[in-house]
């Protein structure tokens, strides 16, 4: 076995960490989903993205029942939801959205992973010049032509439609949005018979800081610390590699 056995067993338990962040994730925003529209996902639009989502990363189909089931309970208790910015090393922005019960806890945890690296923490709406928020829409294209489908969905707020490749080399669309237009978007495609594997509201950086190579991995000391924390539900920057 030696170092090979260990490398293969390293990476399993790194896939299976992130798998397990993600269903985490996931679990927080079905609870929101439910306490914010029912549990039933035909009248409740945000639980049924939620659900896509969660399926999206093979998230076991009782977790999900469990999380609805929990969310559905009276006595539980809704989760805030909450955006940090601050600036990385070398002035790199980053921006951390939560879903937390304990705010008082979160705002610790995040300042203080910005500090440890030698970050600062500042005020909300600080970095609104340089992150977007936009509605973001993955689906296999199959056989569909792209370009007559581009010109099918402007009229629901296409902005761009694109291919990006998924972690196992496959073909995806990427169908983007105004923040606005998520719910418009989301019913066209699902007349028009589309499954999308996900749906998410996220920020796109409208400029980018140059950094080293070196200066790169000191920026992901930070976000990998934020990342790893149960009260995070994404993070964003804005650093390109010169």
């Amino acid at each position: 076995m030696g170092r090979a056995f260990e490398f293969r067993k390293e990476r399993k338990f790194k896939r299976w960490a992130k798998m397990a962040v993600q269903f985490t994730r996931l679990g927080k925003e079905i609870v929101m989903a439910v306490k914010d529209g029912g549990p039933n996902p035909e009248s409740n639009s945000r639980l049924r993205t939620a659900m896509q989502n969660a399926k999206a990363v093979n998230m076991p189909k009782d977790r999900v029942d469990a999380a609805i089931k929990r969310a559905s309970n009276k006595d539980e208790s809704n989760y805030e939801e909450l955006v940090y910015e601050g600036y990385a090393p070398h002035g790199v922005p980053v921006l951390v959205e939560t879903a937390t019960d304990n705010t008082n806890r979160t705002v610790a945890n995040v300042r203080s992973y910005f500090t440890k690296v030698g970050g600062t923490l500042g005020k909300t709406g600080s970095l609104d010049f340089i992150f977007q928020r936009k509605s973001i829409f993955r689906f296999e294209p199959g056989d569909r032509d792209l370009e007559e489908l581009e010109f099918e969905l402007i009229d629901f707020g296409l902005e761009e439609l694109y291919l990006e490749t998924d972690e196992n080399d496959h073909d995806i669309a990427v169908a983007q949005t105004a923040f606005e237009d998520f719910g418009k978007m989301q019913k066209a495609l699902e007349e028009m018979h589309i499954e999308v594997k996900s749906a998410k509201l996220e920020r796109i950086a409208l400029s980018h800081t140059k950094v080293t190579e070196e200066q790169a991995a000191d920026v992901m000391k930070l976000i990998d610390r934020l990342e790893e924390d149960d009260d995070v539900q994404a993070v964003y920057h804005n650093m390109e590699e010169e």
